[in-house]
C-alpha cells in the first residue's frame, strides 16, 4: 500500500464551505474520496452558478495500490430527441441556454460511483454539510452575488431562480443569506435513499415532470438508463513526470499536445522559457488546440476520435463547423489523504446557473451541456440520441513513477487545458501551490468566425511575454489581475516531508492541510 510519507492529507476547493465539509470528512475518519464527495454536495448548494445536481462530473482517482481510474460521468442526449427536429426548430446552431440545451445530469450517479469504489463513510455522511447550508442559508459569496447580476436578465426569467435568487425582486448581494428549501428537501431524500433516487426516484419523477412542462424530451427512461463508467486515463510525459488526463469526450488531450510541444517532439525543438520569452510558441499550441477540439472532439463511444488520435491530429487544414461559443463555468476540487487515495474532481453545470432554467419541485438547476453538440450532420460531434457532447472538463494527476507528485484540478471552461499547462509548468520550475496559482496568467481565446487569435493576459503579466505573444500574431486583451475569467484552480503538492496546497484567488476557495 502506497501512503504519503508525511502522514498529512489535504483538500483544496474553490469555495471555503466545501472545503470545510471535505476536511471534516477526512478528520472524522473519512479519505480523500470521502472528503471530494462532501466537498462536491457542498459546493452544489454553495455555488450555484459554477455547479448544481443537475450537471455533469469527471475525476481522476488513485487508489493506494498506485492505480489510477478515470470516471466519466457527463450526460447523454434525450432518445427521443433528433438531430431533424433541433434543426427544424433552431436552424443550423442550438441556442446557448434553454430547455433544448438540457442533457441528462450525470453528476449524481458519478458520485455514486465513486462512493463504491473507495469512500469509507457512509452515502448520507456526505450531504450533511449541504443539506445544512440549503436548509438554513449560508452568505452569499463574491462569484455568486456577481453572476445574479450578469446573468440577470435571462436567469429571472425563471419562475424557480427568481424565486430563490431574487426575492423581493432583487438579487441576493455579497454576503445576505441565500436558502434554498427545496434543495434542502431534495438533498434529504438523496441522502436517505441513494443515487437511485435521483434517477429513478421520486426525486427523479419530479424533475422530469418540471422539464417536460417545458418541453424537455428527456424521460423517466433515459434517467433509468443512465450510467457513468470508468476507464483508463489518457497518459503522456514532461521531464521525469507521468502526466494523467481525462480521454475524450474530455479535453485532457489538450493539456498533453501542449506539453509535447514544451517537450519537443518528432524532431522538434521544443519551446524554451514558454511562459515568458517563448509564450507565443506555446499561444500556437493553444490555438491548435482550440480549433483539433472545435473540430474533431466528441463521444468516443459514438465514432469520435480516440485521445492518442486527438494528441497526434495536425490542426492545419481543419475547419470550425458552426460558430464558436465561450466556455462556461464549473468547479474543480483536489483531495489527497494519507493513506493514499487522490482525486481530482470536476463538477459543472457549464455556463453560469447552466440552462437558465431552476426546476422549483426540487430546486435543482440543470446545464445546458446540449450547447456543445453541432447540428451540422457532418461534424463528429453532430446531436444524435444517447450521446454526450464534447466537453470542456478535464481532471489531471501529475506522478513521478507511482508516487503522487502533484494533484490539480481547475475550471475555466475550454481554457482548463491552458490553465493546467501553466500551473504545472511553473511547478516544476519550482512554485509553491500559492505561488502557481496566485501568478497572473494568459488564455488564447477560442476562435470567432474569420477574426484574428486573440489573447486574454491579466495585467500583471509581464511585458516579456506580453511582447511574445504580440509577436506570434495575437491580439493582447488586458483584464485585471485574478479575474474570475481565467478560471479557479486548486493544487496540492506532495513531497516526501511534506504536503503543500493552495485554493486560486479568483474563487472563494480555500485550501486545509492537515
Amino acid at each position: 500500500m502506497s501512503v504519503i510519507a508525511s502522514g498529512q492529507s489535504a483538500i483544496s476547493t474553490s469555495h471555503h464551505l466545501a472545503t470545510e465539509a471535505g476536511a471534516a470528512a477526512m478528520r472524522a475518519g473519512g479519505n480523500a474520496v470521502d472528503a471530494a464527495l462532501a466537498a462536491a454536495a457542498t459546493l452544489c448548494v454553495v455555488y450555484p452558478n459554477n455547479v448544481a445536481l443537475g450537471g455533469d462530473l469527471v475525476a481522476l482517482v488513485r487508489s493506494p495500490d498506485g492505480r489510477v481510474r478515470f470516471l466519466n460521468a457527463t450526460g447523454a442526449a434525450p432518445q427521443a430527441q433528433t438531430l431533424e427536429a433541433l434543426r427544424s426548430t433552431h436552424g443550423d446552431q442550438l441556442p446557448l441556454r434553454g430547455i433544448d440545451t438540457v442533457t441528462v445530469p450525470g453528476g449524481v450517479c458519478g458520485w455514486n460511483s465513486l462512493h463504491e469504489y473507495g469512500a469509507t463513510r457512509s452515502w448520507a455522511d456526505h450531504f450533511e454539510h449541504a443539506i445544512r447550508h440549503a436548509s438554513e442559508g449560508f452568505p452569499n459569496s463574491r462569484s455568486v452575488a456577481n453572476a445574479l447580476i450578469d446573468d440577470r436578465v435571462t436567469l429571472e426569467q425563471d419562475p424557480g431562480a427568481a424565486a430563490v435568487f431574487y426575492p423581493d425582486g432583487k438579487p441576493v448581494a455579497k454576503g445576505e443569506t441565500l436558502r434554498q428549501p427545496a434543495l434542502a428537501e431534495t438533498l434529504r431524500r438523496v441522502a436517505e435513499y441513494g443515487s437511485g433516487e435521483f434517477y429513478e426516484g421520486r426525486t427523479a419523477v419530479k424533475w422530469i415532470a418540471g422539464l417536460q412542462k417545458l418541453g424537455s424530451k428527456i424521460t423517466l427512461q433515459d434517467a433509468i438508463d443512465y450510467s457513468a463508467y470508468w476507464g483508463e486515463p489518457l497518459e503522456g510525459e514532461f521531464g521525469d513526470l507521468r502526466v494523467l488526463t481525462g480521454p475524450p469526450n474530455t479535453s485532457g488531450f489538450m493539456l498533453l499536445r501542449a506539453l509535447n510541444a514544451i517537450n519537443g517532439t518528432g524532431g522538434s525543438p521544443g519551446i524554451e522559457d514558454p511562459l515568458g520569452t517563448g509564450a507565443g510558441e506555446l499561444a500556437r499550441a493553444f490555438d491548435d488546440a482550440n480549433i483539433v477540439r472545435a473540430a474533431s472532439l466528441a463521444d468516443p463511444r459514438m465514432g469520435g476520435a480516440c485521445g492518442p488520435e486527438l494528441v497526434e491530429m495536425d490542426a492545419s487544414g481543419l475547419t470550425t463547423r458552426g460558430l464558436p461559443k465561450a466556455s462556461g463555468d464549473t468547479v474543480g476540487l483536489s483531495a489527497a489523504s494519507a493513506d493514499g487515495w487522490a482525486v481530482s474532481l470536476i463538477n459543472s453545470v457549464y455556463w453560469g446557473f447552466g440552462a437558465h432554467i431552476l426546476e422549483p419541485e426540487t430546486g435543482i438547476i440543470f446545464q445546458n451541456r446540449g450547447t456543445s453538440f453541432s447540428l451540422d450532420p457532418t461534424s463528429p460531434n453532430a446531436f444524435a440520441p444517447g450521446k454526450r457532447p464534447r466537453h470542456t472538463l478535464m481532471p489531471v494527476l501529475v506522478l513521478r513513477g507511482s508516487d503522487l507528485a502533484w494533484v490539480p484540478a481547475t475550471m475555466g471552461g475550454a481554457a482548463q487545458p491552458q490553465i493546467h499547462t501553466q500551473l504545472l509548468v511553473r511547478s516544476v520550475s519550482g512554485a509553491t501551490p500559492s505561488e502557481a496559482t496566485h501568478t497572473p496568467r494568459w488564455i488564447v481565446d477560442e476562435r470567432r468566425g474569420d477574426n484574428p487569435p486573440s489573447v486574454t493576459v491579466e495585467e500583471g503579466v509581464t511585458e516579456e511575454t506580453r511582447l511574445a505573444l504580440e509577436q506570434a500574431g495575437f491580439t493582447v486583451n488586458i483584464v485585471p489581475d485574478h479575474s474570475e475569467d481565467l478560471g479557479h484552480s486548486n493544487l496540492i503538492r506532495i513531497a516526501d516531508d511534506n504536503v503543500d496546497a493552495s485554493s486560486d484567488p479568483r474563487s472563494d476557495g480555500s485550501a486545509i492541510v492537515f
